[in-house]
């Protein structure tokens, strides 16, 4: 019997891999997946300073060692108002083809046992789970996605369609200049928006995303609507490789629940609401479900843990995105931020790790509203 079975070996599987192993040390471990590696994966592909910090603490830092650092964030809003600083730390972009198959390695490297296998069934027993009536693993960890085998088996449901985003993602050259990230925001289908983030080879992510919803509510069709939405926002750009994928949007996440099977990265619905950012809550969440693996409660100890790392967080993720449905808060914010780097700084951290709404944001946000509102007020034939 397994110690751990893992489904699933995107960046969330292979840290709860190499966390259990770390955890404890010698336990057999099995990483599954139904694909070879390396492999494409729908993404925008940032790989934000707090997602470095977990690198770090599973001990696979190296994987990004050879890689060029963007160090600058230009935020367009929807009314054309532009935040432009330079990060507080180094954010990278890296093609999930190659993150993945380097984090795939580093599992293996610490102990991990590799293997391609489709699981189709789940069956949770007192003492054990069992994977297609012949696999045996004390513990399983379901890293397979929102709409994979180990959520479904638990009966846990789909996605809702409130709380999902749709996204088309390709890859072209990049703009001339110092590599930086781009977010373009759209006030059509709001929320919607496009990126561009610069590689630092010469080519850059781009892409397009919009609620589920909005998108089906697009008379041209789902497809159509992506594609229009990127040309509309980055005219000129050529994309190639263009790929439309969901993200489970941590705004309406299932509970963990107790026992041995675990949930991590977006089968847990962990995707910020916010940037769509989920690469960080993928390698915090396999590693603290690698963790809780060896607890004589897995599903209690990785619960709390969760809510410990992240609970206020995603609270308040949720509180900010549905402050933000309307595309007026967004413009404040956007041109708060540009006035004071804390509430930049502050934004950023929400949006790409476990930041909270802190004073310097709120506080920006709601004079940037003040702001607007008396120049609206402001009697005709005054200047």
């Amino acid at each position: 019997m397994w110690d751990v079975v893992i489904v699933g070996a995107g960046p969330a599987g292979s840290a709860a891999a190499m966390s259990a192993l770390r955890s404890r040390p010698g336990a057999r471990v099995l990483l599954l997946d139904r694909s070879d590696f390396p492999r494409d994966k729908a993404c925008g592909d940032g790989i934000a300073p707090q997602a470095l910090d977990e690198l770090a603490r599973l001990g696979a830092a190296q994987v990004l060692a050879d890689r060029v650092p963007v160090r600058r964030l230009r935020i367009s809003a929807p009314d054309g108002t532009v935040a432009s600083r330079r990060l507080p730390r180094a954010d990278y972009v890296v093609p999930r083809e190659l993150f993945d198959a380097r984090l795939v390695e580093a599992a293996v490297a610490a102990g991990a046992v590799l293997e391609r296998r489709t699981v189709r069934r789940l069956e949770v027993r007192p003492d054990l789970v069992l994977l297609d009536g012949e696999l045996a693993a004390r513990v399983v960890v379901g890293a397979d996605g929102a709409n994979g085998v180990v959520r479904r088996q638990l009966g846990l449901g789909r996605q809702p369609a409130h709380a999902t985003a749709v996204a088309v993602r390709g890859y072209a050259d990049a703009p001339p200049g110092d590599p930086e990230q781009v977010i373009l925001l759209s006030e059509r289908d709001w929320p919607a928006y496009a990126w561009s983030f610069a590689t630092g080879d010469g080519r850059a992510n781009v892409g397009f995303g919009m609620l589920l919803p909005a998108l089906k509510r697009r008379p041209e069709g789902g497809r159509r609507a992506l594609h229009d939405g990127l040309a509309e926002l980055l005219p000129g750009v050529r994309a190639e490789r263009l790929v439309s994928h969901h993200l489970p949007l941590s705004s309406d996440r299932p509970r963990q629940p107790r026992g041995r099977v675990l949930l991590a990265g977006d089968a847990l619905s962990l995707i910020n609401p916010l940037t769509g950012e989920g690469i960080f809550y993928a390698l915090l969440s396999g590693r603290l479900a690698g963790a809780a693996a060896s607890a004589p409660d897995p599903g209690a100890a990785y619960g709390s843990a969760l809510g410990r790392e992240l609970g206020r967080h995603l609270r308040h993720t949720t509180l900010l995105a549905r402050a933000t449905e309307r595309p007026g808060v967004v413009n404040a914010g956007v041109a708060a931020s540009a006035r004071s780097p804390r509430a930049f700084d502050a934004l950023v951290e929400l949006g790409l790790g476990r930041g909270l709404i802190t004073a310097p944001l709120v506080g920006g946000l709601a004079a940037e509203l003040l702001r607007r509102g008396s120049r609206l007020r402001r009697p005709a034939g005054r200047s």
